[in-house]
């Protein structure tokens, strides 16, 4: 039976069969098949002794926390008092697709004489990557006696010890790097130190951020070159290879419970993110990243993604009494894909489906449960979310499961009929377009609104990307606004087309994606903090007041009004964002 305790998406995922789970894009994840458990994400309140009988339990800061238990033991979690909600793992995907310059850096890069007091190169601040992983031999990050330059790697998917309070992965400290440095034998070393970055993403962005260029002889260093890097890898236990909100999650808990013990300002950076959500700030994961960007001296910076010109996303604006078909196509060799329609409450809206042969299923109407559909040799599973405690807006979601392999493949459409509006608007998504094939999109798509979430918190610096090279807007980057309060993101632009930065392996290589214009943000900021609170200028250069220094020191083109869907507030200039 349906919880309203539980996340729409969670009560799906619990009302359908393990065979239609491991067929869906997204109701799989969290569930393990083989010890037929759940890992959950919850916000509790008081003291959680008392589900350790039957829970494994990870403590986030702020009432969070990471629960691991068997399905049959849900009813009984989701009955206690001190739980206050729960929701299930999404699977994010990473942001891929002379800027130094371009961001107004290089008059404070004094190599000669660090010394000089407008010199700013990132000393006692850490930048702190979440994200693939590093190669922690690449010349960028070591200093030049040899040492790392990284304090902690945690590998969340390494066999290990853990870091203390966490439940996964092991954790190596600059003493283990190194020793695995001084290891000339390269099985030895990675004997020592098991530790890779496979797809080289996490390399290239920390470099951006934080490389001091040393493989170059400085021609390539990154915005904070001196200062000190945490690492986390995050872990990928899903089939698909891609990590998860809830590995995510407790990656921001652990930097900045380090950055705090360590007494040290911290720049965090995140490139991966999600289209599942309603993109208005107020899941559980987003509202977790605010709270830890409101704990010690933090700024946190967050890709937009590259979803504005994927056609992932559409929406529009009803009238009582219209009718409105939104068309989308299903591409050839399509294994799964659902869609998410976000409306107000307040406003009925009767839905169906029109298939490629023109066979209508539907209206649609369920109530708050799980309704199973058949329609073109696939299973359609629907479900009509209510509001929750943290919003007041409306899902229905879709889900297409195959019965042979491939989904139907042809022009279908959503048929919306306008029963009672008061609000009227209503958006619709498709899951990330990494994980679909191009041909699977909507035919009359909307470029805004198609941030990645946790792009969409409110206290993040969202970055979008713009082409360095001729000061245009990159047509890939995530566009705003948010939703339901209609905020303002990005919150700036930085350079994120064909960007030269550190290669896993050794040397340098080209990079384009808003996972590479974030670093730039994220290097600033550990300037700008080093500017305030190490040298003393400015103690409280954190959080949301290095959000609006940034904000006010962006570059913006005359004759454009700001902020706007594109550039937030313009484009990062570090130079005119001191305060």
């Amino acid at each position: 039976m349906e919880s309203q305790k539980l996340e729409n998406l969670l009560n799906v995922s619990l009302q359908v069969t393990e065979t239609e789970r491991k067929e869906s894009l997204i109701l799989d994840s969290g569930f393990h098949s083989d010890t037929k458990q759940w890992d959950l994400i919850i916000k509790y309140s008081g003291d959680l002794s008392s589900i350790s009988d039957y829970a494994a339990v990870t403590v986030l800061q702020g009432g969070y926390a990471i629960v691991t238990l068997n399905e049959s033991d849900i009813p009984r979690l989701t009955a206690n008092p001190l739980i206050e909600f729960i929701e299930k793992p999404k699977t994010l995907y990473t942001a891929v697709n002379t800027a130094v310059t371009s961001s107004c850096i290089l008059n404070y890069r004094h190599y000669s004489n660090p010394e000089l007091p407008d010199s700013l190169l990132g000393r006692g601040t850490i930048i702190a990557c979440i994200d693939s992983g590093i190669d922690y031999t690449h010349p960028d990050f070591i200093d030049d006696s040899g040492s790392s330059r990284i304090l902690f790697i945690w590998d969340q998917g390494a066999a290990g010890t853990p870091p203390s309070g966490y439940r996964q992965g092991a954790e190596f400290t600059r003493e283990q790097i190194n020793a695995a440095l001084r290891l000339q034998n390269r099985s030895e070393r990675e004997q020592l130190l098991p530790h890779w970055d496979f797809s080289g993403h996490g390399t290239a962005v920390l470099g951006i951020a934080a490389g001091n260029g040393r493989a170059s002889n400085r021609n390539y260093p990154g915005v904070a070159p001196d200062c000190d890097i945490i690492v986390v890898k995050l872990g990928t236990p899903d089939a698909s290879g891609f990590p998860r909100t809830l590995e995510l999650m407790q990656a921001i808990d652990y930097v900045s419970r380090k950055g705090a013990a360590l007494g040290r300002p911290t720049a965090i950076n995140l490139s991966f993110g999600n289209n599942y959500g309603g993109h208005d700030g107020e899941s559980l994961l987003e509202q977790f990243i605010d709270q830890i960007a409101g704990i010690g001296r933090t700024a946190i910076c967050v890709g937009t993604g590259n979803e504005a010109a994927a056609a992932t996303h559409t929406g529009g604006l009803l009238k009582t009494g219209q009718t409105e078909d939104v068309y989308f196509s299903i591409s050839p060799y399509e294994t799964n894909l659902c869609l998410q329609l976000w409306k107000q409450y307040v406003d009925d809206i009767s839905i169906s489906l029109i298939t490629p042969t023109g066979i209508r299923v539907g209206p649609l109407v369920t109530k708050n449960k799980t309704v199973k559909v058949s329609a073109e040799d696939m299973e359609l599973i629907i479900f009509y979310g209510e509001p929750s405690p943290y919003s007041m807006s409306q899902e229905i979601f879709i889900d297409f499961i195959n019965r042979s392999y491939y989904l139907q493949p042809g022009l279908w459409s959503v048929h919306l009929e306008a029963q009672n509006i008061i609000n009227g608007k209503y958006d619709i998504w498709m899951p990330g377009s990494i994980s679909l094939n191009s041909m699977s999109r909507f035919y009359y798509p909307d470029g805004d609104t198609t941030l990645t979430i946790p792009s969409t918190a409110r206290k993040v610096i969202s970055v979008g990307a713009y082409n360095h090279h001729n000061n245009n807007y990159a047509t890939f980057s995530g566009r705003g606004p948010t939703r339901l309060n209609q905020s303002i993101k990005p919150d700036l632009a930085a350079p994120g087309v064909d960007i030269m930065s550190t290669a896993a392996g050794g040397g340098y290589g080209r990079v384009t994606g808003t996972s590479f214009a974030t670093p730039f943000v994220t290097g600033a900021a550990a300037l700008l903090m080093e500017w305030g609170i190490v040298k003393g200028n400015d103690p409280y250069l954190y959080g949301e007041k290095l959000k609006a220094c940034l904000l006010k020191g962006a570059r913006r083109r005359g004759q454009q009004h700001y902020p706007d869907s594109q550039w937030g507030w313009g484009r990062l200039c570090l130079e005119d964002s001191f305060p």
